[in-house]
């Protein structure tokens, strides 16, 4: 009876169930690698600094990706809600019947505008005879009050003058240089003028300054002047005639779509160019230098997860006999490499989410930690006259971020695994010669 009771005893601890993986025990003694002794202060600056690296990588990841998001949104914002997203040009004829081919454009599906327009380069001076290149555009007081980027962001005078045909609207930084206010005259001078016997004399007109518009792109605050259409026909010696018509559509994405539907209502041959083939260049070397700039800010957290490995190698160089002493007590080599996957993947983890809740204070509040510096230094950062935009944009994505924690996790938990599999492999025997 006893051999029975003896054998069914060794049968229930047989099947007595064993701590499973990444159990309290495990996770007791990888929280008491982690936390710092005097004779393991060396470790501890080394898990220190591996955790700074990676929320300083990943807070840095967020943060440029988010400025570059939000600078070419900004820009694509500026530059879309003044520019057609589709130019339709003549090819043979020129656009005399723009009215009745405005009426044609409007009335396509998708088609949110279709703007008439006169373009010619001038001279601008202003007092004391300061001079300026300019860019007028000529374009009809109805569609200009549709140019909410313009007719909403009048910051000097009204569109009334405007509307009236006796004023013109003028970029705020060029206002600055030619120290002009609304009501004050501007003189524009362009080469296209009169043909006299002696040749051409350039046309030379003051106009009434309506208004002040300032869009916050300063290439175009800087060099934009709107015009009447019928004023700006007789200036550029265009009378009765457009040089093109620029539609405005609810989705620029879906050009293509809408590219032989104009065709189709123009009636005779016209030469369409959409937004993307005016921009090319610009949002494709935006786009190279974000991808350049991932990559570049990634090397910092692979710098930090290294430091990972070689904390976790001299921390079981360390901890050569509390291993053999957990190896003899029962735990198993998947046990021990768990406890210090752990302990290194620990720091990997509160690093990359430190990083996040770095990045995202910074990106709420990135307009005034530039102004603070600049105060601080004394100095422009982030100019306007360099940048295009008067203010520091930070556009986040949700994708974007969660690759960025991805990469980050990934990293961290990647660099761990050599040491704790090194710690798993150690037997009692071998893991008393560390000491």
């Amino acid at each position: 009876m006893a051999s029975v009771a003896a054998g069914q005893e060794k049968q229930k601890v047989e099947k007595a169930p064993s701590a499973g993986a990444f159990s309290g025990f495990e996770r007791m003694v990888a929280w008491r690698y982690l936390r710092s002794r005097r004779k393991e202060a060396y470790i501890s600056v080394i898990a220190g600094f591996s955790f700074i690296g990676i929320m300083l990588g990943v807070a840095t990841l967020i943060i440029v990706m988010a400025v570059m998001n939000g600078f070419r949104t900004e820009l694509i914002s500026r530059i879309l809600g003044i520019n057609g997203h589709m130019i339709v040009q003549p090819v043979d004829t020129p656009l005399n019947d723009y009215a009745e081919l405005t009426k044609k454009f409007s009335a396509v599906p998708g088609v949110k505008m279709a703007l008439p327009l006169v373009e010619g380069q001038t001279l601008a001076s202003g007092r004391g005879g300061a001079g300026s290149g300019a860019l007028v555009r000529g374009v009809r007081a109805e569609d200009l009050e549709k140019l909410t980027e313009v007719s909403g962001n009048i910051k000097q005078g009204d569109i009334v003058g405007f509307a009236s045909g006796q004023g013109v609207l003028v970029g705020s930084r060029l206002a600055a240089q030619l120290g002009l206010n609304a009501g004050d005259q501007i003189t524009l001078i362009s080469p296209e003028g009169d043909v006299t016997p002696m040749g051409v004399n350039p046309r030379v007109k003051s106009y009434t300054i309506a208004g002040i518009f300032e869009i916050g792109m300063s290439e175009y605050d800087a060099t934009i002047i709107y015009m009447p259409l019928e004023e700006s026909q007789l200036y550029f010696n265009a009378e009765g005639i457009v040089q093109s018509i620029e539609l405005f559509v609810g989705d620029p994405d879906d050009v293509d779509a809408l590219r032989p539907k104009i065709e189709e209502a123009a009636g005779r041959q016209i030469f369409i160019t959409d937004w993307r083939q005016r921009n090319q260049t610009f949002f494709s070397a935006l786009q190279v230098e974000r991808n350049v700039m991932f990559m570049i800010l990634t090397l910092i957290v692979l710098v930090a997860a290294l430091n990972i490995i070689s904390g976790l190698i001299m921390l079981v160089k360390d901890k050569g006999s509390d291993i053999a002493i957990l190896r003899t007590m029962g735990a198993s080599s998947g046990a021990i490499m768990r406890i210090f996957f752990m302990t290194g993947a620990a720091i990997g983890v509160v690093g990359t989410f430190a990083g996040v809740a770095l990045g995202v204070v910074v990106c709420l509040n990135i307009e005034s930690i530039r102004q603070f510096f600049s105060w601080l230094s004394g100095t422009v950062l982030f100019n306007p006259e360099l940048y295009f935009l008067s203010e520091l944009p930070a556009e986040m994505s949700v994708s974007e971020t969660v690759s960025v924690v991805g990469m980050a996790l990934t990293l961290s938990f990647i660099a761990t695994i050599l040491p704790a599999w090194r710690a798993s492999r150690l037997d009692p025997v071998q893991a008393l010669r560390y000491e």
